[in-house]
């Protein structure tokens, strides 16, 4: 049955009277619930008799969640499958009571076939028949109690989409017994999320075609399961009355296979991956051997015979592969060693074998006869059982370096000539400084101490002369004497620095330094000097005595040259050396001078003060470099004229290094 419900035009004008007043209820659904029209019947049924025209869209009220979904359903269905659909529903009435009706609904299309709205006919529902104590009969109690004990899950839903039948495991997936899921929709049964999905399957089942689909649920846990659903239509002749629902649980084997299909891609990429790290370990190994210059591989057999010929052995022995393969690798090497420590092959083969590696050098053969001298490595290649499978064989052209060895051998023993006879010139150098110096130190001195002697018996012979002439003469005689005689001794003392030995020991430095500083405040004690010594100078290695000196020379520097200053102030410290060891230093506020024209500040007997201002003979500082250096040590200076002078000087330590802290000009002077 089709109704045809015009909404607007003279059509609907001429036919109020009729619609209005007709026995049965008339109302336009659209796709979302809303009344587009009803007719006065059913409105008085619902009680919206007075209802104004705009209020009409929300008369259409289900009673319930579940009737709005059976609803939905409904229309659904409607609006796919395009034929007519009936529903049993539960509307609510204005005053809140439930009204029970069925519905039979059409659809209205427009002339593209798009679903306009629904014309449906309402008319109160039957009353339910009093279920009936009616004992089934023996074959369908057989074949419920097949049905229940079939673990799939079987149910039948009439084209109205209630329930008709039900075995036991469908309806324990809901909670309920079997009798208790008939008559039940299938929008009360099927959660709301899941209808969507279903919806078009089902409407397709309706119409004829069967359907076979699987989909995963969850189940009342909230565990993911996994069913193969057949939806199979109830056809009898030409009509569909409804459709069989079979369910399959095929979690266990979804799992498997997810299990298997993970397992067999994890396999597959492992398999990938490892072919392709083989690939590229083929190609790099193919490209490495034959890219090789200087070096070339190949391979042979238990028995020598050549096996693989690379195009790096082509390259360095000239042999094509064809020609060699199969070859005994002894043709590669030349019978004439005589002097080196090659070996036979078949003795290189065994020795490989036994040792598994061995290495030996000698002349090679090309193809054009000529011969390279070579460094081979021959390898025996075994598998995991330890069984040989081959042998490798890599030579390196070494000819440029058995060139090179012979021209350094051939320098090698002429510079050892050259060292032997620059060792006799030394050698004969060292003689005559010890004859130079022992002249030094008798044949100069005697003079010396004649001409002091004399000036001492002519100071006796004039007395106290008048003569102030004669006697400024004699004291000048008698300082230079003097003079003279220190020259002598700085320059012994320099000369014999240059040959003494260095006893390397531990050498405490701060009783050291209390020594020497003892010993010039003792020297000038009508001076006020003020002493600044940093505590626990660190332990050097070195020669205590030569120290002393060096440290001893330093200071007496320091005291001389602030003999004119009222408040003397000397200070001694150390800091770490970023470059190894430590640089110590010693800074006075004397009189200082032009560090730019001191290019000969530590020359013998040079001096940078006139010994009319300073006394001093000029070899101290001289004497201190020499000891610094035979310490392996360096010493620079920091001055300007009429500020002070600090002395800086390193030395190797004896002990843990601590962070370096430099100022810019000493870091300049030790980078120079």
């Amino acid at each position: 049955m089709e109704i045809d419900l015009p909404l607007t035009g003279p059509a609907c004008d001429s036919a109020d009277g009729l619609f209005d007043h007709a026995p049965c209820g008339l109302i336009a659904l659209d796709a979302e619930l809303h009344c587009l029209r009803a007719n006065g019947t059913l409105l008085h049924w619902l009680g919206h008799a007075d209802a104004p025209a705009h209020a009409l869209a929300d008369v259409f009220e289900p009673a319930d969640h579940g009737s709005q979904q059976q609803v939905r359903l409904h229309l659904d269905l409607l609006r796919q499958t395009g034929e007519t659909q009936t529903l049993d529903l539960s509307l609510r009435r204005a005053d809140g009571r439930v009204f029970r009706a069925r519905m039979t609904s059409s659809a209205r299309l427009d002339t593209d076939g798009h679903f306009l709205h629904s014309s449906s006919l309402v008319v109160p529902a039957p009353e339910p028949s009093p279920p009936t104590d009616t004992v089934a009969s023996p074959t369908e109690a057989l074949l419920r109690g097949v049905t229940d004990r079939i673990p799939a899950r079987l149910a039948y839903y009439d084209k109205d989409l209630v329930c008709r039948f039900a075995n036991l495991a469908h309806a324990a997936r809901y909670g309920k017994r079997p009798d208790q899921m008939v008559g039940s929709h299938l929008s009360d049964v099927v959660r709301p999320d899941v209808l969507p999905e279903i919806l078009p399957r089902v409407a397709a089942a309706l119409s004829g075609q069967r359907q076979t689909f699987e989909a995963e649920r969850l189940d009342a846990g909230g565990q993911r399961c996994y069913f193969e659903i057949h939806y199979i239509p109830d056809q009898q002749g030409e009509e569909v009355r409804g459709i069989f629902i079979e369910l399959h649980d095929i979690s266990e084997r979804r799992r498997t296979e997810e299990l298997v299909l993970n397992a067999n891609r994890d396999l597959e990429d492992r398999v990938r991956e490892r072919t392709s790290e083989l690939y590229d370990s083929e190609q790099r190994y193919r490209l490495m051997v034959d890219a090789l210059q200087d070096y070339c591989i190949y391979f042979v057999d238990d028995g020598g015979r050549i096996t693989e010929w690379t195009e790096s052995a082509q390259r360095l022995h000239g042999h094509a592969r064809p020609q060699i393969l199969g070859q005994s690798f002894a043709a590669l090497m030349s019978s004439d060693n005589a002097g080196e420590d090659e070996v036979d092959p078949a003795q290189v083969l065994r020795l490989a074998k036994s040792h598994g590696q061995w290495e030996s050098r000698g002349w090679r053969l090309r193809e054009d006869g000529s011969r390279f001298w070579a460094h081979s490595v021959v390898t025996a290649l075994r598998n995991e059982q330890g069984e040989l499978r081959g042998l490798s064989c890599i030579t390196r052209d070494m000819t440029a370096a058995k060139n090179l060895e012979d021209v350094m051998n051939d320098l090698n023993r002429e510079l050892e000539k050259r060292v032997a006879e620059r060792t006799r010139q030394l050698v004969a150098a060292n003689k005559d400084l010890d004859v130079f110096s022992h002249m030094v130190s008798h044949d100069l001195r005697a003079p010396l101490r004649h001409i002091s002697s004399f000036t001492g018996l002519l100071n006796e012979q004039l007395g106290e002369s008048e003569d102030a002439m004669v006697q400024q003469c004699l004291q000048s005689i008698g300082k230079s004497t003097k003079r003279m005689s220190q020259m002598i001794e700085g320059l012994l003392e320099y000369a014999r620095l240059g040959r003494v030995s260095v006893e390397s020991q531990p050498v405490p430095l701060s009783p050291l330094l209390h020594g020497v500083i003892a010993h010039l405040r003792q020297e000038n004690a009508q001076r006020q000097i003020e002493w600044v010594i940093e505590p626990d100078l660190p332990m050097v290695r070195g020669d205590a005595m030569l120290l002393a000196q060096a440290w001893g020379n330093l200071l007496d520097n320091a005291v001389k040259y602030t003999r004119k200053h009222p408040k003397a102030r000397i200070e001694v410290g150390c800091k770490v050396n970023p470059v190894g060891g430590h640089m110590f230093y010693v800074s006075d506020n004397g009189a200082g001078f032009d560090l730019e024209k001191a290019h000969n500040l530590f020359v013998m007997f040079q001096r940078q003060h006139h010994s009319m201002d300073f006394e001093g003979n000029g070899t101290g500082l001289a004497l201190t470099q020499r000891i610094i250096e035979r310490h392996e040590g360096r010493i620079w200076c920091e001055t300007a004229p009429g500020r002070g002078c600090t002395f800086y000087f390193t030395l190797p330590f004896d002990g843990p290094e601590h962070a370096p802290e430099f100022t810019a000009s000493a870091m300049a002077a030790l980078a120079a």
